[in-house]
């Protein structure tokens, strides 16, 4: 191919290589010159313009992108419409796309006027869309490139497009006593989603405690119904391949085939199998409708492919999936020390209400034993010794700045307390000095946490990053939550707590049983401040 500049007289049936506006008119590069293009740019003053002419072995772009993309072809994909040297391989079916990244490397090697992009491999495809585009980044290439081309991939093809089965999958969930009839419900209804999805059936769900016979049964009672991959959610995450779900695997007669993948999120996962029936073992992170290390294996099995420890422990290039605020992880921490007593922590007090349900009465005011109910919790706050401490007011600030005088605190307050709780706890993230490692959230009203509750959940704080206490199974206050989390809370919205990051980071939470219902007790009515005033001595 000849190019450069030329005179008009030179031109007649060369490629315009720029485009050109004279006379009111564009004439657009890429288009072949003909005698009347070429008097009109002549007529306006036109003397010499840069083409591209082909030479005998030459094909022009639009043809030479089409015949690669010919011989690119394979089953489940189609042939776009070539045009400004482009050429698409679009899928044909909703599927699993397999590349061979080497045969693709090769052929972006011929010639530096021939590219071959693709998508990911391993991306799943709607059909409809682009698997691979073929693009002659010049106005023409030599035959002989092409046919190289062609003949790199005559026996072997990089591109195969795995349409998605129409498999029956079936769901088991676990549950403990304090397992809410909310996550089981909205587990149900994300992983629905991710199996209508791929185009199979959502055959069959069944809720079971957490208990190797009742896991047991769940397997045959699914393996009774036909499904093809069974999903099991645990109420608890899967720890080792001796936990609850494995060794329930295995008494049935079934097959781990292995445990864990570099892939984040989804790394507690689990594959196995009893007889024919594949069997998922998900992390509780897979009740989040984001993309999670388990919808691959999922997709991998629905597109009929056979997957194997080797396939798994191959994913760990790109296994990152996210680095977003509703994924904190353990990599962000700069220092992970084992104890908070070592970290700098920090407490935020929240007292902004109104107490609306209290009716006109502020109930962080009220005395309990002669001292304002916040001053009871503020006071066993100082006492563990933790810096800072924000308090964050709202209603009625000067009473409360009042009650807690002469306590070594910081006040902020939040102007916008009237539009819900997450606006106060977006005060008090929002007041913390930067090198803090995290931070409690204490409820105002809540004068019966005693030091011991900081220090159950401080101990805990090595292991993961939320420390929530809990009594009998049952989830309260305060939580110790890791500064990681932070960029989250700051983005609630409304009259909600913080409830909705731990169901999001359920992998990241650990529950520290206490002795004792305090951490449950919130006095937000009369009727509950008169019965804490009565027993309070006892």
């Amino acid at each position: 191919m000849k190019f450069g500049e030329t005179s008009l007289i030179d031109s007649k049936g060369a490629i315009l290589a720029h485009s050109i506006r004279v006379g009111g008119k564009t004439f657009k590069k890429g288009i072949t010159l003909h005698e009347p293009e070429l008097a009109f740019l002549q007529k306006n003053g036109i003397e010499r313009i840069v083409t591209a002419k082909l030479e005998q072995n030459d094909l022009h772009e639009n043809d030479a992108a089409l015949r690669l993309a010919k011989a690119l072809k394979t089953e489940h994909l189609e042939i776009g419409q070539p045009g400004t040297g482009r050429c698409n391989l679009i899928a044909a079916a909703n599927g699993l796309i397999k590349i061979n990244k080497k045969l693709i490397n090769t052929l972006n090697r011929n010639d530096e006027a021939i590219t071959v992009a693709t998508v990911s491999p391993g991306q799943a495809l709607k059909k409809g869309d682009i698997a691979a585009t073929v693009k002659i980044i010049t106005f023409g290439v030599s035959l002989k490139y092409i046919i190289k081309c062609e003949q790199q991939i005559k026996e072997k093809k990089p591109l195969h497009l795995d349409p998605f089965k129409r498999l029956r999958i079936g769901l088991v969930q676990t549950t403990l006593s304090n397992t809410k009839n909310s996550v089981i419900s909205k587990a149900h209804n994300i992983t629905a989603d991710r199996i209508t999805a791929l185009g199979s059936e959502f055959a069959q769900d069944y809720i079971c405690k957490h208990e190797k016979k009742e896991i047991i049964q769940a397997i045959k009672i699914m393996k009774s119904q036909e499904i093809d991959i069974l999903l099991i959610l645990g109420a608890s995450a899967i720890s080792d391949r001796r936990d609850i779900v494995p060794q329930a695997i295995k008494d049935t007669g079934g097959k781990i085939i292995h445990f864990g993948m570099p892939v984040d999120p989804g790394n507690l996962m689990l594959l196995g199998k009893y007889t024919n029936m594949k069997i998922l073992g998900i992390p509780g992170s897979a009740r989040s409708a984001r993309l999670h290390g388990f919808d691959y294996i999922l997709q991998m099995l629905a597109a009929g492919r056979e997957v194997r420890g080797q396939d798994i422990t191959a994913m760990g290039v790109g296994g990152l999936l996210k680095e977003i605020p509703s994924r904190p992880m353990p990599r962000k921490l700069k220092e992970y020390s084992p104890r908070p007593s070592e970290n700098k922590c920090a407490a935020i007090i929240l007292a902004a209400g109104r107490s609306q349900r209290m009716g006109k009465r502020n109930k962080m005011l009220e005395k309990i034993n002669g001292k304002p109910m916040i001053r009871h919790v503020t006071n066993t706050v100082v006492e563990t010794g933790i810096k800072p401490i924000i308090v964050v007011t709202g209603h009625q600030p000067s009473l409360l700045m009042s009650a807690l005088q002469g306590l070594e605190v910081d006040f902020v307050h939040n102007s916008n307390f009237r539009d819900g709780m997450s606006t106060s706890l977006k005060a008090g993230i929002t007041a913390l000095p930067e090198d803090i490692e995290g931070s409690f959230v204490v409820l105002g009203d809540m004068p019966g946490i005693k030091k011991e509750h900081f220090s159950k959940l401080s101990d805990a704080f090595d292991q993961q990053l939320i420390c929530v206490p809990t009594y009998r199974g049952k989830r309260g206050n305060p939580v110790l939550w890791h500064q990681s989390l932070f960029s989250d809370i700051l983005n609630l919205s409304g009259d909600i707590g913080a409830k909705t990051i731990i169901e999001k980071n359920s992998d990241y939470v650990i529950d520290v049983e206490m002795n004792d219902e305090a951490v449950l007790v919130d006095l937000d009515t009369s009727r509950a401040l008169e019965i804490f005033n009565k027993n309070f001595n006892k």
